[in-house]
């Protein structure tokens, strides 16, 4: 007897008649940082690149029953890195992005100035006292851009990792994985496996995630941190429509520590090797 494979919804599927969803808003973030070939999870990347986009729901009703999620607005700001100020060419040429544009940018502890500003214009917390005033998550593409950068450039810059982003976050692609395994049989090959400091790890990368979601192909470059996180955005897009509920999955630890971490600020070459 055969076994009948179940089609893949694509994007023409009818939405969802609609889910509960907790949050109010999301943002959206995908991060650039230094880099150099094979330097693996625990280098003391610095970010470069930390852009930013609004989703909010256009349908929710008093219930919390919704579908429907719009781009409100974006952010995008490059970083000046102070720890190595000189790229790699590795980096540049992985993200696209020159030395004179972070040598013309901001340190990291102003963009997160300009960053709360842009919560602050859009209602998502108090002016001054940074409290959260909407229920708001942050989601990115895995758990590393606010895991493992954001975290270790709040150290390098000597900066109180604020409020308002920590806390848990969504992993988009932890959600494209499990949501495509409710719609696939055994028939259908898994994901790759890739190793990560975890351990093995399903790689569904961003396109592969628009792929699987009967979306468009990825638009603009990849690792181009504007680009990628446009596209994850369209991905949180296209799972609110299917009636999937947007909850975090990935905790964060303001307070983790890599070995090349000294004191406050300070990176220990030895702690490299």
């Amino acid at each position: 007897m055969k076994i009948k494979k179940r089609s893949i919804p694509t994007a023409e599927s009818p939405p969802a008649a609609g889910t509960i969803q907790s949050f109010d808003a999301f943002l959206v973030l995908d991060i650039e940082g230094t880099c150099k070939q094979n330097s693996g999870f625990n280098y003391p990347n610095e970010i470069i690149e930390l852009p930013v986009v609004l989703l909010q729901w256009k349908d929710k009703t008093k219930d919390g029953v919704a579908s429907t999620l719009e781009v409100i607005d974006e952010f995008r700001a490059f970083v000046k890195p102070t720890w190595r100020p000189i790229l790699s060419d590795f980096c540049m040429e992985l993200t696209g992005i020159t030395q004179e544009q972070v040598n013309s940018a901001p340190q990291f502890s102003e963009v997160l100035v300009s960053l709360e500003a842009f919560l602050v214009k859009h209602g998502l917390i108090q002016v001054g006292t940074g409290k959260r005033q909407k229920r708001f998550c942050w989601c990115s593409d895995g758990p590393w851009d606010i895991r493992d950068f954001f975290v270790k450039q709040c150290f390098i810059s000597q900066v109180n990792m604020p409020e308002w982003i920590r806390g848990h976050v969504l992993d988009v692609r932890s959600v494209v994985l499990q949501w495509r395994g409710t719609q696939v049989n055994i028939c259908t090959p898994a994901p790759v496996a890739h190793l990560t400091s975890g351990g093995p790890r399903p790689s569904l990368n961003i396109s592969a995630q628009l792929k699987a979601l009967g979306l468009p192909a990825f638009e603009g470059r990849r690792h181009s941190g504007i680009d990628d996180t446009r596209n994850i955005s369209k991905v949180v897009i296209e799972l609110a429509r299917r009636g999937v509920r947007l909850l975090p999955n990935t905790i964060i630890y303001p307070d983790r520590r890599w070995s090349w971490m000294g004191k406050r600020g300070q990176v220990l070459e030895d702690g490299l090797l």
